[in-house]
């Protein structure tokens, strides 16, 4: 069974934080390499970072597989805009394909519903065929193609996806 909690300790931003060194190592490294990679977890996955974040606007949330975090989704309510961004789903490869990321989205569309939000959205990388494709299958819609500037040289160059809740 996969449980979700909500990230609300140091412990929690800690095993976090390690996650996310995994799963991106694993992960991007062959999308966008390794400086960038590490520039990006101590940027915006780093146990600072986010402990920066939860005060401000995020809500992170972990998954549990047999007592084991699995994964971490990160979010950011608009309520000016009625919508909910997506700014990090992360799962572990050993347990991708099992249904961790669409409990994730399960749960992004109940706070949504939760809060009258009518809108998930969220950026991903233009060159993540798979995660792309996965978000198509759930319903997601590209949208727009961005390009962003996050320092040092480094751009986050993505794609816009959207779902609308009804």
């Amino acid at each position: 069974m996969i449980k979700i909690r909500k990230v609300i300790s140091e412990e929690d931003i800690s095993e976090t934080a390690h996650l996310a060194h995994d799963i991106w190592t694993d992960h991007f490294i062959p999308i966008i390499g390794s400086a960038q990679v590490e520039y990006m977890l101590d940027k915006f996955q780093s146990p600072d970072a986010m402990t920066r974040q939860i005060s401000g606007e995020y809500e992170y949330f972990l998954a549990m597989v047999d007592d084991k975090n699995v994964g971490y989704m990160a979010v950011i309510p608009d309520v000016d805009q009625s919508s909910l961004m997506i700014s990090k789903i992360y799962v572990k490869k050993d347990v991708r394909g099992n249904g961790v990321g669409c409990r994730f989205l399960q749960h992004a569309e109940a706070i949504c519903i939760e809060r009258g939000f009518n809108k998930i959205w969220l950026t991903v990388n233009k060159f993540n065929r798979n995660s792309i494709a996965w978000y198509e299958r759930m319903g997601f819609a590209n949208v727009e193609a961005l390009v962003q500037d996050i320092g040092k040289g480094y751009v986050m160059d993505d794609f816009k996806m959207e779902k609308l809740i009804v």
